[in-house]
């Protein structure tokens, strides 16, 4: 699939943002060695791939690699189908420091590609239902396309991306 952008300061929070290799240090702390850069990128990497697997994802065949430098995670491996392919980009994307993801995995059943939107102050999801598909009432469409991540339609914020399955 390629690249994605996302909102680097939005999204769960699993690791320091600080603490990232691509912070710049203090005039306090010296800059980081290679090594404890390494470790960052390795722990952020862990966490990330700890909240896939949270979200009860099929990704047992999936890696992950995060580079704090360019807040970048890469994604790749083997899937089961689109749809925890494209729900997997979502959980790397939408975790803070993260802008951009790299999606190189595979999927072994090919299904139709659904639409990314980044949500703005002022939207839910039934203003972006009557957006993709001209009817507020399919906001449950988009809600169940980004189970688990979301838990309640009501709980979506501003920098979040969301799945956006085709109209019917």
């Amino acid at each position: 699939m390629g690249f994605f952008d996302f909102v680097r300061n939005a999204g769960e929070k699993l690791f320091n943002p600080q603490a990232s290799a691509g912070a710049a240090p203090t005039a306090a702390a010296a800059a980081p060695s290679q090594a404890d850069v390494a470790a960052l990128n390795n722990k952020a990497s862990t966490a990330i791939l700890n909240y896939i697997k949270q979200q009860n994802l099929k990704s047992d065949k999936v890696s992950v690699s995060f580079d704090g430098a360019t807040s970048t995670v890469t994604v790749s491996g083997e899937v089961p189908d689109q749809t925890t392919r494209e729900k997997i980009v979502l959980c790397c994307g939408n975790v803070g420091s993260v802008e951009r993801v790299n999606d190189q995995m595979t999927v072994a059943v090919q299904g139709e590609e659904a639409a990314f939107y980044t949500v703005k102050s002022g939207d839910n999801l039934s203003k972006i239902s009557k957006q993709f598909y001209g009817d507020a009432n399919q906001y449950n469409k988009i809600f169940e396309a980004n189970k688990p991540m979301l838990t309640d339609p009501d709980k979506i914020y501003p920098g979040q991306t969301l799945r956006i399955p085709p109209a019917p």
